[in-house]
């Protein structure tokens, strides 16, 4: 059975390439559903229009399609609510100078 920690693990394996910190604790996964051995992902970017779009959520993809018992893996991008810096974790922020 495939469990929602596994895939956080995975996708802390994934980064936006301009900012070396992971998808998760960017606060850019809004939402992991999990249908057996199918993973949907609702993420989003911190700029709409990011042309980075393609490639991060590719690897995505493929970071939680290499999860064992994952079979397929849906992302997709959303834009509501805006990512802020807000939703980061307190590493993220620490890590670019926020307090």
């Amino acid at each position: 059975m495939v469990k929602k920690e596994t895939i956080l693990d995975a996708l802390r394996e994934c980064y936006d390439p301009e900012i070396p910190i992971n998808v998760v604790d960017l606060g850019l996964i809004y939402d992991i559903r999990i249908n057996g051995d199918r993973v949907e992902i609702d993420m989003t970017l911190t700029a709409p229009g990011c042309p980075m779009h393609v490639p991060i959520s590719a690897d995505v993809k493929e970071k939680v399609e290499a999860v064992e018992g994952v079979k397929d893996a849906q992302v997709n991008i959303v834009w509501e609510p805006p990512w802020t810096p807000a939703r980061m974790s307190e590493t993220a922020k620490k890590s670019l100078g926020f307090r």
